[in-house]
């Protein structure tokens, strides 16, 4: 027994024909517009949000980017600093920002592949909100102290814990920031008693510890190398595998007698996930080579800031890779927190 005869069979497949012509019709104008877009763009302003306070290592590198872009482009590539929450308010900005290639962020180590496993909620979500589009370089991580402090060297400065336990005061960029991190393995490692003192940013850190109200910070090369040429602070270490380029004099803490307080840090761009991904690789491509480029490349070297550059695919490779590394850190350590 047939339930519909032939006529209404056929009315059904005209419908079902016509439904995906339009559905066909409609990705075809889509991809047009993606491909019209990124062929215009950018033709107006585009805004960099750095989640950190401006003067920053992170801020320089970002403020270092968009005035190359804005060189390049005719069209002006602005900074626009938004810190606290460890990074979390101007990351939640972009994550909500329009899609269209118009709004980034620029993330770091602790904002992508620490956050997420500090933080018990985050108000978005740090591997699905946002589509990478390059990692800009890997920040040196240095040891640096007050220059009043007599110690000129790590094994003096652990000597000197050691004698007065509980009186070395480090600081932080915040609780559960890279910067923490890096000195609660320096202190696993030495089996010093020293106090943590958290900062909201980079920005304060840095100008209390010139100030001498503590002793001791893991900072990035970028953010604090005016201070070390001016002899406002004092280099002990870097945290590399090998000498950084910027200070080929000194130590990393694997040749200080410490290689398991080693660290290094990284920072790069991002968009809104569900940016056409013709201009994801248009932005990438001129951020990179600007990036890679002598006249830029050697100025971030000279910071501690060592240029990268790398492909959408990479960067978010390695942003899981990194997240991977530090969860297991995070887990070890037993750090939690209530956003």
């Amino acid at each position: 027994m047939r339930i519909f005869d032939d006529k209404y069979q056929r009315s059904v497949c005209v419908l079902l024909l016509t439904a995906i012509s339009v559905v066909s019709s409609a990705s075809v104008r889509a991809q047009g517009r993606g491909a019209t877009d990124a062929a215009d763009y950018p033709n107006r302003p585009v805004r960099i949000i750095v989640p950190q306070a401006a003067g920053g290592g992170v801020d320089i590198v970002a403020r270092a980017v968009a005035q190359k872009l804005t060189e390049s482009w005719g069209q002006q590539v602005v900074v626009e600093n938004r810190p606290g929450a460890n990074g979390i308010i101007g990351m939640e900005a972009v994550a909500k920002a329009k899609p269209d290639g118009y709004t980034l962020g620029a993330p770091f180590t602790s904002v992508l592949a620490i956050n997420p496993f500090v933080y018990q909620t985050l108000p978005y979500d740090a591997f699905r909100d946002f589509a990478p589009v390059t990692q800009s370089v890997i920040n040196v991580i240095v040891l640096v102290v007050n220059p009043h402090l007599p110690a000129h060297t790590v094994k003096q400065l652990v000597a000197l814990g050691k004698s007065r336990p509980g009186d070395l005061v480090y600081g932080s960029f915040g609780v559960g920031n890279l910067t923490h991190l890096a000195g609660e393995l320096f202190r696993l490692e030495t089996g010093l008693k020293m106090v943590h003192v958290p900062y909201k940013g980079e920005t304060p850190a840095v100008t209390d510890l010139v100030g001498g109200q503590y002793v001791l910070l893991f900072a990035t090369s970028a953010g604090v190398n005016a201070h070390i040429k001016a002899g406002r602070l004092r280099l002990l270490a870097t945290g590399g595998e090998k000498r950084a380029v910027a200070y080929p004099d000194t130590p990393t803490m694997a040749e200080a007698g410490f290689p398991k307080a080693g660290v290094t840090g990284w920072s790069g761009l991002v968009m809104p996930a569900g940016t056409p991904s013709e201009i994801v690789h248009k932005f990438q491509r001129e951020a990179a080579r600007h990036i890679r480029a002598p006249e830029l490349g050697d100025r971030l070297t000279v910071l501690g800031a060592e240029p990268v550059g790398s492909t959408p695919e990479e960067f978010a490779a390695f942003i899981k890779s990194e997240a991977q590394k530090w969860s297991r850190v995070i887990k070890a350590a037993g750090i939690t927190l209530n956003q």
